[in-house]
């Protein structure tokens, strides 16, 4: 049986329609040896435009509003590259945090993920279908759409891997893995190519902008392993990336979430 693997695109990588083509070529190679569930962010720079929208309207605008219109950036990303595997004659779905199970407490713009029932997406990986999620959101359990805040969408992706036993999850990023310093500010900077959580977790908390420790932290607890990579080098002809974690998940825990 092949294992599940967790894929996920930020908004560098979704930055333009091109980019969606070149995602779909990712996702299908990596089909062939694992079962894909994607989660992909919102375009470019979508969130912040949508907000700023927000506030021409209302200065303040009410959280349930706010989540209910910035949460559309990443509706639009995952329907979008269901198009685009379809195009390539794959059978791909789309489904919102809400439809692909992801609960959360009640609080707006910044809620946490307290369970995971990830019924439909196994159902269409059942069926063969390649999943694609719809990060940094989920629904509450009085029912309302929520979003996650800083660090969501790489949240979603760690939990979904939780959830479903997956093997890994893949952050697919702009630069090649996690470095000592910025590589865009010094292209002399090392990569690590290992680490440890409680690494991880120290260099993101001294300013470490590749993924968020939220959640590092939230695949610590559940011992997922983590690979950063880079979106231009996706096949590791160049740079390895960085694995964060033991080699392969360990199971002898039970499922935590971040409640």
């Amino acid at each position: 049986m092949k294992k599940i693997v967790i894929l996920k695109f930020g908004g560098a990588s979704v930055a333009s329609a091109q980019h969606f083509s070149q995602i779909a070529d990712i996702i299908v190679h990596k089909s062939q040896e694992a079962k894909v569930v994607v989660v992909v962010s919102a375009m470019g720079n979508t969130t912040d435009q949508l907000l700023s929208l927000a506030k021409e309207v209302h200065p303040c605008p009410p959280p349930r509003e706010q989540d209910m219109l910035v949460s559309v950036g990443e509706r639009i990303s995952i329907a979008l590259l269901a198009m685009a595997l379809h195009l390539k004659g794959r059978e791909a779905i789309s489904f919102t945090g809400s439809q692909s199970g992801i609960i959360t407490s009640s609080k707006h713009a910044d809620a946490s993920i307290i369970d995971v029932k990830p019924h439909r997406i196994l159902k269409a990986l059942g069926q063969g279908h390649i999943v694609i999620v719809a990060g940094f959101q989920g629904v509450s359990q009085e029912g309302e759409i929520t979003t996650l805040g800083r660090g969501g969408s790489d949240t979603t992706a760690v939990a979904l891997g939780v959830a479903l036993r997956a093997s890994k999850v893949k952050f697919y990023k702009d630069v090649g893995g996690i470095y000592a310093k910025d590589p865009k500010l010094d292209p002399t900077a090392t990569l690590f190519t290992r680490m440890s959580f409680e690494e991880a977790l120290a260099l993101l908390e001294q300013g470490g902008k590749v993924l968020h420790s939220r959640c590092v932290k939230l695949a610590a607890k559940n011992t997922l392993p983590l690979h950063v990579l880079s979106f231009y080098d996706p096949y590791l002809k160049q740079h390895q990336g960085t694995l964060i974690g033991p080699q392969e998940r360990e199971f002898e825990i039970p499922l935590l979430f971040e409640q």
